[in-house]
């Protein structure tokens, strides 16, 4: 989420070379006073010794020893740099300058010997410290850098807070920047649970910001209002005396309130039955929330798209929502492309290329936008090299590249692919994905050249940290089994992932037991039981997950007309609906977070 936020050029690119990670090295042979700022690394290290040796006031000396141990560092020369400040520990003076330039190498020392948990552990300031605002921005900067790679955005982002007041006006406004659109993705209730932190001032004002921004984009005259509040409780504020430039849009941003919605679905033909459901939710929807002032009307596209879209037109339709069947979401870009459309419009699927168009937007349940929500959340989850198992279909190819996509744009590594083919296939194909089949060929050999009594048990593979297994449901209860039996005694459990196409129609306690550990990704509606549920599922009793999805993607869609406009000029904005936290892109499609589970003693219980 935050990948590389630090790599921003965030300070004059002299403090980022010399101050961060040093200058490169220069040789010297004058015996001429050299500088002893520590600010600036120019000589090597054994020039740096030399001085020190001649200094006579332990202050220099200090210095001195301190900048060797940098161009240590520079030089890649961990072992010398850790004797060196490890001797000159006892005897450092109580200068704040020269300790916390102690700790800022001692912790560059630690994390490339040891990690960057290690490092951070060490790496700790006392707020009294008087230090120059180069050295304040070294730390802040390297801290900030570290909270990224162990993957804690909030500490992250409150360093980033902190580091901006160190900074000349222009590096200061492009941290904020970042800061900002750092906070995006962050969930409403996440924000909600950390700004309350007094002892960053700064930082708490961002998440409040944050709070405000994603709270209240829906109504403007309350955005307004509250915005105004935040401004006067904190006027010295960063974000005060500049507000960010996609708050200030959807500040200006009108929200669509038609009092005329259309919705264009096929209701007769062979594809109604996938409509009904969408139908339905859409329905409940609108008797949940509108009153009878809207008007809401269906048209039938299987007379032809086209003449669906006039006819709401002709009836004074405000919106429209759908059509859903990707011809004819095709045929209605081509209208939209001649520009033959007149009102907004809610696409109920989305095709591979169209012209973005700011009335237009796209809500499909897309596998392929799982998948890649699926590697998001591994990444979070502190995951380094997941193996995929993946059925060898159109569906399971789009999800593994949108998977790895998501993977190369967080790590720079493409995660490893296996594609499985029914029957005795998945068996061969996970063995050969798990180092199985190696193992037991070394073993066969081991037998034939020392006889076949000996006992050895096959190994397997213990570098992968998870597999994601992108599957049916009906190859999911052969799969998870083949992984259990394959998995050495020696290796360590690793954490397994699936999709909602592998979840269980059927609430068969014994079939969940054998996926016990799994996680799952799935709309947040269907992770637990609730009054709306308990209805849905008495009134169509007959329904599978898949067709419970559609009702509530049928039921979010029309939730979200109001909120388009903002969310389309607020990419931060996610509204919390129940097919998953939804925030629209900068094309109009309508991405989504969805919500995972785990089996637990044959039960799927939210995490």
């Amino acid at each position: 989420m935050l990948k590389r936020l630090i790599t921003t050029k965030f300070v004059f690119a002299a403090i980022l070379s010399t101050v961060l990670f040093g200058c490169a090295t220069q040789t010297t042979d004058n015996k001429q006073a050299i500088d002893s700022s520590l600010a600036s690394v120019t000589q090597t290290a054994n020039v740096y010794l030399s001085a020190a040796s001649n200094s006579e006031q332990p202050q220099e000396r200090d210095r001195y020893l301190l900048l060797a141990a940098h161009a240590y560092v520079n030089e890649g020369n961990l072992s010398a740099a850790d004797s060196l400040l490890t001797s000159m520990k006892p005897k450092l003076q109580p200068d704040p300058s020269l300790q916390a330039e102690w700790l800022y190498l001692s912790a560059r020392v630690t994390e490339q010997t040891r990690s960057e948990a290690d490092a951070l552990a060490i790496l700790n300031y006392p707020q009294q410290w008087n230090l120059p605002d180069w050295q304040r921005v070294t730390y802040h900067q390297y801290k900030a850098r570290l909270f990224n790679q162990t993957k804690q955005p909030i500490d992250e982002l409150r360093q980033l807070s902190s580091l901006s007041l160190y900074l000349p006006k222009e590096q200061a406004f492009e941290v904020n920047d970042n800061i900002w659109r750092a906070l995006q993705p962050l969930h409403e209730e996440t924000i909600k649970n950390f700004m309350g932190d007094s002892s960053n001032p700064t930082f708490s004002g961002w998440l409040q910001l944050a709070y405000i921004a994603k709270h209240y984009a829906v109504d403007p005259s309350q955005l307004v209002r509250y915005l105004g509040e935040w401004q006067q409780a904190n006027p010295n504020h960063p974000g005060a005396m500049k507000l960010p430039s996609d708050l200030e849009k959807a500040l200006n941003a009108k929200p669509y309130k038609p009092q005329n919605i259309a919705v264009l679905l096929p209701l007769t033909g062979r594809r109604a039955a996938v409509a009904e459901p969408i139908r339905q939710g859409i329905i409940a929807s609108y008797m949940a929330a509108y009153d009878d002032q809207i008007e809401l009307n269906f048209y039938d596209t299987n007379l032809g798209v086209e003449q669906a879209y006039q006819d709401a037109i002709a009836a004074g339709a405000e919106f429209v929502i759908g059509p859903l069947l990707p011809n004819a979401v095709e045929e209605m870009q081509a209208l939209n492309d001649q520009g033959l459309m007149s009102v907004p419009q809610l696409y109920l699927n989305q095709t591979e290329t169209f012209t973005a168009n700011n009335d237009q937007f796209y809500f499909a349940l897309s596998p392929a936008q799982e998948a890649s929500d699926a590697a998001q959340k591994l990444y979070n989850d502190g995951i380094t090299l997941p193996l995929l198992l993946v059925s060898n279909d159109s569906t399971g190819k789009r999800m593994a590249e949108s998977f790895n996509k998501k993977w190369f744009e967080l790590t720079e590594e493409n995660a490893e692919i296996h594609y499985y083919d029914g029957g005795d296939q998945m068996k061969l194909t996970v063995q050969e994905a798990l180092g199985v089949k190696d193992s037991q060929a070394r073993i066969s050999r081991m037998k034939e050249l020392i006889g076949s009594n000996i006992e050895a048990d096959f190994r397997s593979r213990r570098d992968i940290d998870a597999i994601y297994m992108i599957s049916a449901a009906k190859d999911l209860v052969l799969l998870k089994p083949f992984l259990d039996v394959n998995f050495s005694v020696f290796a360590d459990p690793v954490a397994l992932y699936t999709t909602s196409r592998s979840r269980l129609s059927g609430n068969s306690t014994q079939s969940a037991q054998e996926l016990n550990n799994l996680m799952i990704s799935d709309i947040p509606w269907l992770m637990g039981t609730n009054t709306e549920t308990t209805m849905v599922n008495k009134l169509w009793s007959n329904w599978n997950n898949g067709q419970k999805r559609l009702y509530i993607m049928g039921y979010d869609s029309l939730e979200l007309v109001s909120r388009l406009a903002q969310m389309r000029a607020f990419p931060g904005y996610q509204f919390n609906g129940r097919s998953g936290a939804l925030s629209v892109d900068k094309d109009g499609v309508i991405e989504r977070t969805l919500s995972w589970g785990k089996y637990q003693r044959g039960q799927l219980r939210p995490l």
